[in-house]
């Protein structure tokens, strides 16, 4: 355990910021099961939604340094790629 004043701030920041991505990550995570969820429902409607709602949340979260920026890009481009595979076999 630390002794100086600064480093005990400095755990205590960091347990702190901990939590805040580890929140920020599962409830990325919890969209794109809902994600998931609405495009085996064939709800191309509501995961157009999400997508939009998953974008601007990975986008902000690799802002925030708490994914790496390819990641999130990544992560878009595939669920974008589902989505559009379900679109055409909807046609």
């Amino acid at each position: 355990m630390a002794n100086i004043k600064s480093a005990k701030k400095r755990i205590k920041i960091a347990r702190k910021r901990t939590a805040l991505n580890r929140s920020r990550k599962s409830e990325i995570k919890t969209y794109i099961k809902k994600f998931n969820l609405a495009l085996e429902n064939d709800n191309i409607d509501e995961a157009k939604e999400l997508l939009k709602v998953i974008d601007r949340k990975l986008k902000r979260a690799s802002h925030k340094r708490v994914i790496h920026k390819n990641a999130a890009s990544r992560k878009i481009s595939s669920l974008t790629r589902k989505l559009n595979e379900k679109m055409k076999e909807a046609v």
